[in-house]
Formats: structure tokens, sequence, C-alpha cells
């Protein structure tokens, strides 16, 4: 009804989405849930992408963010304009099935105490491929969706998750505001682990919920190995781990980050993408003197974490996509 706030305000980034767009927002308009408010913040889409959108109804508004804001910021200016309950974030690149959004609203009201709730990623084209059950964070600085590539299990129960990938996830705006919401700084990649560490800092959990399903392309739009992409990544997972890793590990765990990463630029020379992983790296130790800064004020303790079992420690755990705790 004019007049009433949703309870729900569902935000997709959109910026130079192509064809990905408009099946994302059709797919908005057929979800069970209908209490929401669908906010398409434009990142200054050139594509005419955005310019020939058909809004399904009502519900449905664009806001120009005037340039290219990234994910981060611009899920921000969204969320501090919102005055809903639940702010829900969906890629331009992901489809929702019919009772997504009306799952996850579900399971966070049935459990108050999880801050951010996740979907089941399915491969867009090929669904019976998981795109991902959850965040995974290795106590050595690196991230993956759990069970990608993997096929999908016939039963995914719910459960508790180390975070959801921001591609589809619903977030208590309170709480996504008290922490300061995406670091800005990130632009885009890794801000979505980023934010689910600090949650986890301040006491709270993420959980899956497993009747929230998407299909998702997963970097359809940056390209899963390009130049944006790679740079992005690796740069924010350096500054994710340097930020946020407790104290009683950071010594332990930093020989390990420094043997992946050096793994990680031999496999860039054998497959010849060098060159943006060595501006990542560059622009991560350039960068680090902030959030080294903002590690020692905050002195990040392991108990503030809940627990070790939500963080991968096996150093095969990243080349079998492992998922913490176990699906």
């Amino acid at each position: 009804m004019a007049g009433v706030q949703a309870s729900v305000t569902v935000i997709v980034v959109a910026y130079n989405s192509g064809d990905y767009l408009q099946p994302c927002i059709d797919s908005l308009a057929t979800q069970s849930f209908r209490d929401f408010e669908a906010v398409i913040a434009d990142n200054a889409s050139q594509d005419g992408s955005v310019d020939r959108l058909r809004l399904p109804d009502g519900r449905f508004r664009v806001e120009h963010m005037g340039a290219n804001l990234g994910f981060a910021a611009a899920n921000n200016r969204v969320a501090q304009a919102s005055k809903a309950e639940f702010l829900v974030l969906l890629n331009p690149d992901a489809v929702a099935e019919p009772g997504w959004l009306e799952a996850l609203v579900e399971i966070a009201r049935r459990h108050p105490q999880a801050a951010s709730v996740g979907s089941v990623q399915r491969r867009l084209e090929t669904p019976g491929i998981l795109d991902g059950l959850g965040d995974v964070w290795h106590a050595a600085g690196l991230a993956w969706r759990g069970g990608e590539g993997r096929p999908a299990p016939a039963m995914i129960p719910d459960g508790e998750i180390f975070g959801p990938c921001g591609a589809a996830t619903l977030y208590r705006r309170g709480e996504f505001l008290a922490l300061g919401g995406f670091d800005e700084r990130y632009f885009c990649y890794c801000e979505d682990v980023d934010l689910a560490y600090r949650q986890r800092l301040a006491g709270k959990i993420s959980l899956r919920a497993s009747a929230a399903e998407v299909r998702h392309a997963g970097s359809g739009i940056t390209g899963r190995a390009s130049d944006f992409s790679l740079y992005h990544g690796h740069r924010n997972r350096i500054w994710t781990f340097l930020k946020n890793t407790p104290e009683e590990i950071f010594w332990w765990a930093l020989p390990y980050h420094l043997a992946f990463n050096a793994y990680y630029l031999f496999r860039a020379w054998r497959r010849g993408f060098l060159s943006p992983m060595l501006r990542a790296y560059r622009a991560a130790w350039e960068g680090r003197g902030p959030f080294l800064e903002e590690r020692r004020r905050r002195r990040p303790r392991l108990r503030d974490t809940l627990n070790l079992r939500h963080m991968a420690l096996s150093p095969w755990a990243p080349w079998l996509r492992e998922m913490r705790p176990k699906a």
C-alpha cells in the first residue's frame, strides 16, 4: 500500500549488466514474498541495459548513482536511505527462484541471533552444479564459495556458515549499518567476506537458508579471470587478512599466508596473468597501513569469532572448495 514502508529493501547494483539484468528483475517480480521494495542502483551503466529495463510494478525503481561507485559504496548508499528491517542483495547476473525471498526472511525471523542469511547458489546454465553454499574463509587469508563447482547434493540443510556470498544474501539493516556496512575501500570483491568477519568479531553468526535458491553466473559481468576481478579479489583478500585476523593466530598464519600468495604468483605466471596479480599485491602492500592500524586499534580476539571451526585450516581446502562447516 502507498505510504507503508516495506519490510525488505532488495538492492540490485547494476553496471553494464547486459542481458543479465532483465531476467534478474523479472525473477523478483515472481517472488511469493511480496512485502519488498526493489532498488536498482545504477552505477552509471553505459550499455543501455538500465535504459531499456522494464520495471514490473511500483515496488521497483532505479536510482542513479551518478558514477561507478563500485559494489560496496552503491549498496551502502541504498542501505543508508532504506527504512526496511532487512536488506537483501541480489547480483544482476543472478536469477532467484520464486520462494527465495520468503525463505531468507523466514530464517532471519526464526533466528534473531543471525546477522545475515545466505542462499544456495547454483550455476546459471547448469543448475545441477553448485555456485556456492556460503563464503568460506581460510585462516591463512584465502576466500572461496563453499562447494563451488561440485555437483549439488540431493539434500542441502540449513546451517551456520562463515558468511554469505553477497550475490544473494540478507542482512539486518540495523546491524549492517552499525558495523559501517561494506568497506568502500574494497570497491568490489571480498567486501562480503570482510563484513562476515567483522560480524563474527562482533559475536554474530551467519546462516544458510536451504530453501533460498538462486542461479548465478558468477562474475558473469566482470569475468572470473579478468584483470579487474583478479586485481580486486586478491588485493582485497590480503587487506581482509591484515585487518581482521585475531591476535592469537596472526603470527602463526602469516607464513602460510605468504606461502599461498607465492603459489598464486607462480600460478599466475604459468597461466599468463601475472600482471594484474603483481598490481594487486603491490596495491595491497602500499595500502596496508590503514588496515594494520585498524587491526592494532581493534585488536581482534579469537574468542570474539565464536570458534575456529567455521574457518578452513587444511592446506588442501582451497583446491577442494571445502565447505565449513560441512553441508
